[in-house]
């Protein structure tokens, strides 16, 4: 074995680290040129993903280090010959039990992660009894259905609900719900600045809760390839202080329920008013 192996198994943990440390650098680690997540969960979720990183970048370097020491002596030493091995019980239990204990210490570690996103009952409390919208996903669109204001949102659409299509608005400052469903085949809401992802299955109605920790504009798109317009599913996320997200809320009832001739059929107190025409 030639010292050009030794070489050649040398450069790839080089170059894995060094790709790493410069990922941050050149807009080849997180989306929206490697900004912090948005939502204090994400936050979390990129902890879980440093720490998954740093454990496979060990084990990675390590096992390259130990090959090309070996070809370097063999390199450098020709008259030697290799022992061949057959069945080795201590070893082949050191290389059972670490990587063993390295998984159940990852899984038992993001367990409180995976319950806060995933188990309704650690969902948070505010955000469960009222749900802001229901999002329905459906080729190639997003949908929401808001309930009228100051009502709660029903499982069936109802005659004074809010509709809107590829634009979500959502309250900044405290944590929010959706129910998530599909309208024909299977997609996925993802938002990538929130860390956010979750299946939208035909047939199932999936709450789904976040909560934004500055507010901007983020993109929501379908991580599932759902048909020929997958590639334009795409929508965008407001995330806005309280008074405006009232704001719009009372603009889109305006817009809604405008009858052309001066008045909106409804309010957010079922009675008719004027409307101001624009």
């Amino acid at each position: 074995m030639g010292k050009g192996w030794c070489l050649f198994f040398l450069f790839w943990p080089i170059a894995a680290v060094v790709s790493c440390a410069m990922a941050p650098w050149i807009g080849w680690s997180f989306p929206y040129d490697n900004a912090q997540a948005a939502s204090n969960l994400g936050i979390r979720i990129d902890g879980l993903f440093y720490l998954i990183l740093i454990v496979t970048a060990i084990v990675f370097v390590g096992t390259q280090a130990a090959i090309v020491y070996a070809l370097w002596r063999g390199a450098n030493n020709r008259e030697e010959r290799a022992d061949c091995v057959h069945g080795n019980h201590k070893l082949e239990l050191v290389w059972s039990i670490i990587p063993g204990v390295i998984l159940l210490f990852l899984a038992i570690y993001q367990m409180n992660i995976w319950a806060d996103f995933r188990i309704k009952k650690f969902y948070p409390e505010v955000a469960v009894k009222a749900p802001i919208a229901e999002v329905t996903a459906r080729q190639f669109e997003w949908r929401f259905r808001y309930p009228a204001i100051g009502k709660k949102l029903q499982q069936k659409p109802q005659p004074d609900d809010l509709h809107s299509v590829n634009e979500l608005h959502v309250p900044f400052g405290k944590p929010v719900m959706i129910q998530l469903r599909s309208d024909d085949v299977q997609h996925s809401f993802f938002l990538p600045a929130l860390r956010i992802k979750q299946d939208a299955l035909p047939g199932l109605q999936i709450p789904v809760w976040f909560e934004a920790n500055k507010p901007g504009t983020y993109d929501l798109v379908c991580a599932e390839l759902c048909g020929w317009g997958h590639y334009k599913m795409k929508a965008h996320v407001i995330v806005q202080p309280e008074e405006e997200y009232q704001e719009y809320l009372k603009t889109l009832t305006e817009q809604q329920f405008y009858d052309g001739l001066g008045k909106i059929a409804a309010t957010e107190n079922g009675s008719e008013s004027e409307a101001t025409e624009k």
